[in-house]
């Protein structure tokens, strides 16, 4: 996967009056590629402003590890878990991914698959957890262990909302505090 990592990436400023922005220039081909070696297979749309990715692991067992952080009985997962999604939003917390349910014609969750969008404009202030910049190398393995995550370590989903967590005990019993 590392001679993967081995691809052009370029960051530009762009500026609108007072705002700046970078623009990253990630390459769907390069993102489609990762995937596939974390065991997804993938439908992306190269937009504008953002890369959305189809994300489908059909040969799983099990369903993809996105679980709900209140619960006590998750908390093996969530004392492993780097990556976190604001449950209301689906923003994957300090990085520029977002994170959707998939659902079938039927309206039920897809348990093995998950839509995910890649921003590439993002503040000029953007910075990863520990204040890391984000550059080319940076946030192809920031990906890869996204993805690795949802199918080994686990994403914690943090409150209720449009996101619905996919395993461990996913079912409500009465109201929630």
């Amino acid at each position: 996967m590392l001679a993967a990592l081995q691809c052009p990436f370029i960051m530009q400023v762009l500026q609108a009056g007072t705002h700046k922005l970078i623009y990253l220039e990630i390459q769907p081909d390069m993102v489609a590629s990762l995937a596939k070696q974390a065991g997804f297979e993938t439908r992306t749309r190269d937009g504008q402003r953002s890369i959305q990715i189809d994300l489908n692991a059909p040969g799983r067992q099990a369903p993809l590890l996105l679980f709900d952080a209140a619960d006590p009985a998750n908390l093996g997962w969530f004392s492993r878990c780097q990556f976190y999604v604001d449950g209301r939003s689906g923003a994957v917390m300090q990085t520029p991914l977002s994170l959707a349910n998939r659902r079938d014609r039927s309206g039920h969750l897809n348990r093995n698959g998950v839509l995910l969008s890649i921003a590439k404009e993002l503040p000029v202030s953007f910075r990863l957890p520990g204040k890391q910049p984000l550059t080319e190398q940076v946030f192809y393995i920031m990906l890869v262990n996204f993805l690795n995550a949802l199918t080994r370590t686990g994403v914690a989903v943090c409150g209720s909302g449009g996101v619905q967590p996919l395993a461990g005990r996913t079912e409500t019993f009465g109201p929630r505090n």
